[in-house]
């Protein structure tokens, strides 16, 4: 794999390096997305369709948990892509030692924490009846892989950072395969129920963790550090503070959004209802990839030309990039639309064996998720607006308008949304307020962009 230089995010040409970031970007997402897909595909049909809803219980805690490192890493590579556009590389190096540190501290902390509040814990995040028992399983063994997985999302934004996607990408790779290969070998072949489809996800955080850290003690990357970097610096904590904050509110954002719709629709429908979300869930991680991944390759190219003063080649940057993900967006949006029913019956069950329970709750879900992935995907098209726009003050190190517009869409429109609608429209108000508050967060970010090109870009 040919090595490639930080310094051609300042000199190639826009289009063609977006890609190249891009693409890498996009597989790793993809590939994560169809682990966390498939893995749900498994874990619907060998266990059961209550199992998906368990581990929809547990996803936002363990996510948030790692997202403390995605949030430390996208921080401080904000910093390192523009320290290293501004050849200062004592600075880059430094703000790398902080993340790790601070990452550990973080992550082990909450670990603990989170273990020792788990019966509350689960029940508060909508794991009440049937689904208690076995998001406690999955609940307490995932939990204890999630430092490594933390480091994996910090470690990950900090290779594409150095302007090294492809390295990013297998990294990203490597553990969805894994968990994979497990969960055929722990859920089918052992029977182990929610004791394998757990294990199977923290041992491919495990392998995560091993390829990040050859990636750094290779001579793959830029970034060799010493002792002295991992102690804590004040000014460059309070930077990656700041910054990172931004996604960690994302973050924290969405794990409230799981406990509000998982207790509001349990209300409306039961454990069958949280099925349905569940299964949309996972098409909201995986049906994006490559909108997601036009976002991870504009932040470094972004941040490095910021730092370099090349604002004309920010401008081009942020034109290409929204033109790509629309036009990718437009594609996920038209078969979505048109496949619903096929895609929310992969995740059921046909087995002859399934108990009466079963069986209705399949026949709830398999009747209820089409119209509701129509409604909630309704916006699609126009979302690549309010993504990069959101991305671009985060990789100038913008952070208070990178916060304001990261929670436009779920924090400022959806959560009010759906406290309201659902108590007028019952389920429809739930998914109806998807692409209101993509709309919405939509035009408040565009008029928002276009302003800060015009008064800063426009006049450099």
């Amino acid at each position: 794999m040919a090595k490639v230089s930080a310094d051609q995010l300042g000199s190639e040409p826009i289009g063609k390096l977006l890609v190249k970031q891009a693409v890498p970007a996009s597989i790793g997402i993809l590939v994560m997305s169809l682990n966390v897909l498939v893995d749900s595909i498994f874990v619907g049909n060998w266990i059961g369709s209550i199992a998906i809803a368990a581990i929809n219980v547990v996803l936002p805690v363990s996510f948030f948990i790692g997202a403390l490192g995605m949030a430390i890493g996208i921080g401080g590579s904000s910093i390192i892509s523009r320290a290293l556009g501004a050849s200062n590389k004592e600075k880059a190096l430094k703000t790398f030692g902080n993340q790790i540190t601070l990452t550990l501290l973080i992550t082990i902390s909450m670990v603990i924490m989170g273990l020792y509040f788990v019966d509350s814990l689960i029940p508060a995040f909508g794991g009440k009846g049937a689904i208690f028992e076995p998001a406690k399983i999955y609940y307490v063994i995932v939990l204890y892989g999630v430092p490594l997985l933390a480091l994996c999302m910090m470690g990950n934004t900090v290779i594409r950072a150095e302007g090294k996607p492809k390295f990013a990408m297998i990294a990203m790779i490597i553990p969805s395969v894994g968990n994979l290969l497990m969960d055929y070998i722990f859920i089918f072949v052992l029977d182990w129920g929610m004791h394998g489809a757990a294990w199977a996800t923290t041992i491919g955080y495990f392998l995560c963790f091993a390829y990040v850290a050859y990636f750094f003690l290779s001579q793959n990357s830029e970034l060799k550090l010493n002792g002295s970097h991992f102690g804590l610096d004040r000014p460059i904590l309070r930077e990656i503070g700041s910054l990172g904050f931004v996604t960690l509110s994302r973050q924290a954002v969405v794990s409230i959004i799981y406990l509000l719709m998982n207790n509001i629709l349990f209300g409306l429908g039961g454990e069958a209802m949280v099925a349905v979300y569940a299964i949309i869930g996972r098409m909201l991680m995986f049906a994006l990839f490559p909108v997601f991944g036009v976002t991870q390759g504009f932040l470094p190219i972004a941040g490095y030309n910021y730092g370099a003063q090349k604002y004309d080649r920010v401008k081009k940057t942020i034109y290409t990039a929204i033109k790509y993900a629309s036009i990718l967006a437009t594609v996920v949006f038209v078969g979505l639309m048109i496949f619903p029913a096929e895609i929310a019956g992969l995740f059921l069950s046909n087995r002859p064996d399934l108990s009466e329970m079963e069986l209705a709750t399949n026949a709830f879900v398999l009747e209820h998720t089409p119209n509701a992935m129509r409604w909630v995907f309704a916006a699609t098209p126009i979302i690549a607006l309010q993504l990069i726009g959101a991305a671009y003050f985060q990789a100038i190190g913008k952070a208070v308008p990178a916060l304001l517009l990261t929670l436009l869409r779920q924090g400022f429109f959806f959560i009010p949304l759906i406290l309201v609608l659902p108590g007028f429209l019952g389920e429809l108000g739930v998914w109806i307020s998807f692409p209101i508050a993509d709309i919405l967060a939509t035009i408040v970010t565009g008029l928002y962009l276009r302003k800060e090109v015009r008064s800063t870009l426009d006049r450099a």
